[in-house]
């Protein structure tokens, strides 16, 4: 095949990839309901292929949505050692759009306070939420844009099912109690194989993720093996997976705070919300670049 004709299959390739991915996350928007007119969207960025794309597809869309909404980009430096400064500052500078770095040293928090060989992503994950969630509301951000997509929706839910004891995922859309943050993952019905491919073909300044390979990580990845297994072996299992996520008979279950067995209605439940924005304790020197 000479470069000409795989140039240009890549490009038809790309072509279809975006019109896909585009189709996802606005087909995810209109059923949740996760952009309004005058909305804020920040969206999160940590360097990895799964943001990059989030961004990429939601600045698309910016372009022809029927409703007017701002975008900015976040990126939390954590001071990981090795971690390449230069690269998102440049990637987004390139870009045109605002935004920010947020600079706070949580690595060695997290490394001082968790004894060693124990998982760190609680308290790593947790400190990473009240930063990011105390800037948005610093900055009258109405909604804050993570990048999990439909597989990391079916690998949560199958994590708490095996080691959590709970029927319980990562939903499109989630509230703070007292309505300060609301957290939206646009990426939510995009498979993460077409995120790769489209990642790779865009070609994207990739930042490796290396803090910890915790023992929740390595769980995880058992679980993406297992469905990379499913999906070679058995195609279209997951794509029924996630249909059976969004199709929920709580009669059928068994939680009597989602159904009244003896009345035979169904409940409210219990309300899932997202932690609020609190007071952050004090990480040391703290740099924003407006930019």
């Amino acid at each position: 095949m000479s470069v000409s004709e795989q140039d240009r299959r890549q490009k038809l390739e790309l072509n279809k990839l975006q019109k896909r991915l585009r189709r996802e996350v606005g087909q995810a928007i209109a059923d949740f309901s996760m952009i309004e007119a005058g909305d804020k969207v920040m969206c999160c960025l940590s360097g990895g292929k799964d943001s990059y794309a989030m961004l990429d597809i939601l600045l698309n869309l910016q372009k022809s949505a029927p409703v007017n909404f701002e975008l900015i980009a976040v990126n939390l430096d954590q001071k990981q050692p090795g971690f390449p400064e230069h690269v998102l500052p440049e990637y987004l500078k390139s870009l045109g759009i605002e935004y920010h770095i947020i600079e706070k040293d949580t690595y060695s928090i997290v490394k001082e306070k968790v004894p060693e060989g124990k998982t760190t992503c609680g308290l790593c994950s947790r400190l990473r939420r009240g930063i990011l969630y105390n800037f948005a509301e610093e900055h009258g951000v109405t909604k804050i844009a993570l990048g999990h997509h439909r597989d990391d929706m079916l690998e949560t839910l199958f994590l708490n099912m095996f080691y959590g004891g709970k029927l319980k995922s990562m939903p499109p859309v989630l509230h703070s109690d007292d309505g300060r943050n609301t957290v939206i993952r646009p990426l939510a019905y995009a498979r993460e194989k077409d995120i790769a491919r489209y990642a790779s073909l865009r070609e994207y300044p990739i930042i490796p993720c290396n803090l910890c390979g915790s023992q929740e990580n390595l769980q995880r990845q058992v679980i993406k093996d297992m469905f990379q297994t499913w999906d070679k072996q058995h195609p279209g299992r997951l794509e029924t997976m996630f249909r059976a996520l969004c199709n929920v008979e709580p009669s059928h279950l068994a939680d009597p705070n989602l159904y009244d067995f003896k009345e035979g209605k169904r409940l409210g439940g219990k309300r899932q919300a997202v932690q609020t924005a609190s007071p952050e304790p004090d990480y040391g020197r703290l740099d924003v670049l407006n930019l």
